[in-house]
């Protein structure tokens, strides 16, 4: 599990096959969990000054892999006992999304993301949303799109600083959105048990 705050930005040594070698001052361990702009991926060597990790053909698929070749966003799994901020993030990437525009306002930027519109209905206005990894609130939603306003500190402490239009971004939508989504879909196909199946279920115990 995640927070979806950023620790670094790391930078990429080689992509090569599906192994790609980051460049980082985080002292990883074999085996260790790491979002790397936002996808959770499992670092498979160490070396001294980063690690390496796997991307399978389906994470490939499923990923702004061009985002993948200079700087990247990184986050270590929580341990037990970390402090808890950001948002509660799995790492799992949901969809590509693609910048619309990016509106300066002086003292906040408005980032403009459009997205299938299947996934609109996990984005939740004033809840929260991840891109590449950053945990930020969702402002406006819209039929295809969404609104997100950033902070002059987000926006220069992160890649946030280097997207434009056209941008393509890792997006992962709430989680609970999702589990909530998926729970009333199933309830409303299941049918429903009448009282002698209720009772003859009791009667075998």
């Amino acid at each position: 599990m995640f927070t979806g705050l950023i620790r670094e930005i790391a930078t990429v040594k080689s992509f090569v096959g599906s192994t790609l070698s980051i460049r980082a001052k985080h002292k990883a361990k074999l085996g260790d969990s790491i979002a790397i702009n936002g996808a959770c991926l499992t670092v498979i060597k160490v070396e001294h000054d980063g690690f390496s990790v796997e991307l399978s053909p389906e994470s490939q698929a499923h990923l702004a892999m061009e985002n993948y070749t200079n700087e990247v966003h990184i986050e270590p799994a929580m341990m037990m006992g970390d402090r808890f901020e950001g948002h509660v993030v799995q790492g799992h990437v949901d969809a590509i999304g693609t910048i619309k525009e990016i509106k300066n306002n002086g003292n906040s930027y408005d980032v403009f993301i459009a997205i299938e519109k299947k996934f609109i209905p996990y984005i939740v206005p004033k809840g929260s949303v991840t891109i590449d990894g950053v945990s930020l609130t969702v402002n406006e939603v819209f039929e295809d799109s969404f609104r997100l306003t950033i902070i002059p500190h987000t926006m220069k402490e992160t890649l946030f600083r280097s997207y434009k239009k056209g941008s393509r971004v890792n997006v992962e939508t709430d989680m609970f959105a999702r589990y909530i989504a998926h729970i009333l879909t199933h309830q409303t196909k299941a049918k429903a048990l009448s009282w002698d199946e209720v009772d003859a279920i009791s009667a075998r115990y």
